[in-house]
């Protein structure tokens, strides 16, 4: 049996749909990109990949402010 992960299937279609040009785009067709850009990121935030985005993103924003003094 075929199985199909959530979090890959959603990157692809985001993927896909933010490949697009930006003016043949329509509201709600935006709308939707952004519905489905916030389900991958529920779907990856639990993972060990989502915890490591997490961490780096922690990381550089923490370098960035230490940089600033």
């Amino acid at each position: 049996m075929l199985t199909i992960n959530v979090g890959v299937l959603l990157a692809v279609i985001v993927f896909l749909r933010l490949r697009r040009r930006t003016e043949a785009r329509s509201r709600s067709d935006e709308k939707f990109t952004v519905i489905i850009v916030l389900a991958l990121g529920i779907v990856i935030a639990p993972t060990p990949v989502g915890e490591g985005i997490l961490d780096f993103l922690s990381r550089f924003a923490s370098g960035i402010t230490d940089s600033s003094r």
